[in-house]
């Protein structure tokens, strides 16, 4: 299979990209009995931008990864979620008590060494630190060149190396000019008051439409502070820089911060691909995943879940074909995915465009804030708790569908191997 040559690394399958995708992927994959590669051009601990929230779909895939929150020391789960009008008035979203954790927030520098780290103790081999310098794909194997390593060669390769995905461009499958759909900013804030130390904070204000600005609570007293927007909407990304500190001093956002708020680090901003129902999600024996699988959702923004569960299902789709059956592992793969993710897109994007007016934002916070159990269940299917598109799929109800428990960590995790 492989030529006789120095500087070459053989192995099962190479995967590019560290983050939660190709984490997920790897571990998944050795715990099976593969052998694994994985490079990445960071060294871990590495800062990711993200809103750091954890939506209950993707704690329950950290849950099957064998994730343990004491590990990751930024760790916070939350209960409750405001939602402000571009009216300025608002409701509590309230999460459930004592049934398990439906969400949480983490730092991506933290979360995603914690996760890598699992791929290390499944027996993956991280060459973190090591940039992938090319790639191509042949009828038996994939080559992947990594800086300073040489070739690796293997059976497969999944590529979770991002939006901008470098194996992607390396086989000639990129998008030239994709600049995503989600533009997000963000910043990190100490000596923030009570009422964003302990809850999510979601601003829906007019002049952001398509769009919202957050506070996610952070321990000791932090906050993640931030606003993302669609692109083509009323600002322009350009603009972001010279709007954020406006954004700050308004009275209600500045009422929940608080006025010992201060900004920890510079301000960082970054664009979220979210474009699932059209992105190519294999290429011969490579499998695109994460925001490389332009997975996100196109409502939140939201991306940590879709790059767990899209690197879990390449693992899958690669044990269950096989070294040799190429066409039926890109096969699984892609359909898999498209089932786990399309319809939920779908939703989304018919949602953000009713929600892309003020007067759609005002009508969907009344009907979601109308009695107790309208409050609880719209905080579930907002974070994910079981898939957005269920509410419209009678055919997929069943006993215990919208009231099961959130995630304890504490339980067992059982694990193939």
């Amino acid at each position: 299979m492989f030529p006789s040559l120095a500087r070459v690394l053989l192995t099962d399958v190479v995967v590019v990209g560290g983050g939660p995708a190709g984490a997920a992927a790897a571990t998944t994959l050795a715990r099976s009995g593969r052998q694994v590669v994985l490079v990445d051009r960071a060294t871990f601990p590495r800062d990711k931008s993200c809103g750091d929230g954890l939506t209950t779909a993707a704690l329950r895939l950290l849950h099957r990864l064998g994730l343990d929150p004491g590990d990751v020391a930024t760790w916070l789960p939350v209960d409750d979620v405001h939602l402000v009008g571009p009216d300025g008035r608002g409701a509590v979203f309230p999460l459930p008590r004592d049934q398990g954790m439906y969400a949480a927030v983490a730092k991506r520098v933290d979360l995603d060494a914690a996760v890598l780290d699992l791929a290390r103790s499944a027996g993956v081999r991280v060459l973190d630190g090591h940039a992938c310098t090319g790639a191509s794909g042949h009828d038996d194997r994939v080559v992947v060149e990594v800086e300073g390593v040489g070739e690796v060669h293997a059976r497969y390769g999944v590529a979770a190396d991002g939006m901008w995905s470098p194996v992607r461009r390396f086989l000639g499958a990129d998008t030239p000019g994709y600049r995503g759909e989600w533009h997000a900013f963000r910043q990190y804030f100490s000596g923030v008051d009570t009422a964003a130390s302990r809850a999510f904070w979601i601003w829906f204000e007019a002049d952001l439409n398509p769009g919202y600005l957050w506070s996610f609570p952070l321990p000791d007293g932090r906050a993640n502070v931030g606003f993302g927007i669609q692109r083509g909407g009323a600002v322009r990304t350009r603009e972001m820089a010279r709007l954020w500190p406006e954004l700050l001093q308004r009275p209600g956002i500045r009422e929940v911060l608080g006025p010992d708020a201060t900004p920890d680090a510079p301000h960082r901003a970054w664009p979220i691909p979210a474009a699932i129902d059209r992105a190519l999600l294999t290429s011969g024996r490579f499998l695109f995943a994460g925001d490389a699988a332009m997975a996100a959702d196109p409502m939140t923004g939201e991306g940590i879940g879709q790059a767990l569960i899209t690197g879990i299902r390449a693992a899958e789709a690669i044990e269950a074909g096989g070294p040799y059956r190429h066409l039926a592992v890109g096969r699984t793969y892609d359909a898999t995915v498209r089932s786990d993710l399309e319809a939920n897109h779908r939703i989304a994007v018919l949602l953000v465009r009713a929600l892309g007016h003020p007067l759609g934002v005002r009508a969907a916070l009344r009907a979601a804030g109308a009695n107790d159990w309208t409050r609880r269940n719209f905080a579930r299917w907002l974070f994910e708790d079981y898939p957005r598109a269920a509410v419209v799929t009678p055919r997929h109800w069943h006993r215990g569908r919208f009231t099961g428990p959130g995630v304890r960590f504490e339980a067992p995790v059982e694990v193939a191997g």
